[in-house]
């Protein structure tokens, strides 16, 4: 638990505000958690829509192709809520195999609250890797 929604239950317990207004500060609270801190200063940032790969050829590249791919965060959302409709001895099944591949998942653990707070973090990601072959850029926008 957090110092400050300590406070407001502590204020609430003693009487010092309503059972409103402690409502009212910890949604306040609850709202500016989880948000970098160039945001809770009064920058405003949208949350990102889409995820971006792009993989460009560099000078020293035999190949010229091109990659550019934009994964919309819709499409998680909805994978997210699909597995939770997985029954259980199909998502045991999964596991399995992806434990076989070195892959340890559980997949009931999987929540779109988990989700959305990801997606407030993702905002500020950037990947570049220049290796004078190719240049890849992953980023949000």
């Amino acid at each position: 638990m957090s110092e400050d929604r300590r406070r407001i239950l502590d204020m609430l317990a003693q009487g010092k505000i309503t059972v409103e207004e402690a409502d009212k500060l910890l949604a306040a609270i609850s709202d500016s958690e989880g948000v970098p801190e160039s945001q809770k200063a009064g920058e405003k940032k949208a949350f990102p829509k889409y995820l971006r790969v792009v993989v460009e050829p560099g000078p020293e590249s035999v190949k010229k192709e091109k990659v550019n791919i934009r994964v919309p965060f819709q499409l998680l959302r909805a994978g997210i809520k699909l597995a939770s409709l997985i029954p259980g001895d199909a998502q045991a099944r999964i596991e399995t195999h992806l434990k076989e591949k070195g892959i340890e998942m559980d997949l009931s653990n999987i929540k779109s609250d988990n989700l959305e707070e990801l997606l407030i973090h993702l905002n500020d990601l950037t990947v570049d890797v220049d290796s004078g072959e190719e240049k890849v850029r992953i980023f949000c926008e």
